[in-house]
């Protein structure tokens, strides 16, 4: 089983140990949220639209431990393609929604709406929040109207809000609960740090989930 732990993040990257506390308390609050049967709805603009990919594309398949899914769904599957090629493919995910990729709904709200750009994300979490689920607003100045939006419908729905922002976190960082604030201002080294945390959340999540051997 692979593990990664705070302290090797911290050795590796100096400059977040300052954050050290509050990435471990995220990693707590993203495994909690899971389960409870949550899922998690995150956005940013730019670099940090892609940084939301990233973290879907990490929690959503295997990332450094074996997922293979279960017995009773791999055999229901079988049913269906007796070569077994699908079910030995699969893997066990958590889910995730990265709001940017709903490019007919974004661009429609973005059109039809006043601000509706400004809220895009909002409607979606409005739509989508469960109090279950968990936020992760990522933001470099942590002022980003439309993931600031979203925060708000996340907290008025009883969702667990994330800040992942450079210094001083903004506006995101009056409203997250667990607010990872890196200690830097400048757009492309906030984004330099922002990867190790996300990469170590998302091990930590997989730790609890899929602690199992290759």
């Amino acid at each position: 089983m692979f593990t990664y732990t705070i302290d090797e993040l911290i050795s590796r990257y100096p400059v977040l140990s300052s954050s050290k506390k509050a990435i471990e308390e995220a990693a707590e609050k993203l495994i909690a949220s899971y389960e409870k049967g949550g899922k998690l709805l995150v956005c940013g603009n730019g670099g940090s639209c892609s940084d939301a990919d990233h973290i879907a594309g990490e929690l959503m398949k295997g990332f450094k431990n074996h997922r293979p899914i279960g017995e009773e769904l791999a055999n229901k599957i079988n049913e269906f393609d007796p070569t077994g090629q699908i079910a030995s493919s699969l893997q066990q995910g958590l889910p995730v929604i990265a709001l940017h990729n709903h490019a007919g709904l974004n661009s429609a709200f973005s059109n039809d709406v006043m601000n509706g750009a400004e809220y895009v994300y909002a409607q979606q979490v409005n739509v989508y929040g469960e109090a279950n689920d968990a936020f992760l607003g990522i933001s470099t100045s942590g002022n980003a109207k439309n993931v600031a939006a979203a925060a708000k419908v996340a907290k008025a729905k009883g969702v667990t809000v994330i800040g992942l922002t450079g210094r001083g976190g903004g506006e995101l960082g009056r409203l997250a609960d667990t607010l990872i604030a890196v200690d830097e201002s400048e757009t492309f080294k906030v984004q330099e740090l922002h990867l190790p945390i996300y990469h170590y959340l998302c091990l930590k999540v997989e730790e609890h989930f899929f602690g199992n051997k290759k």
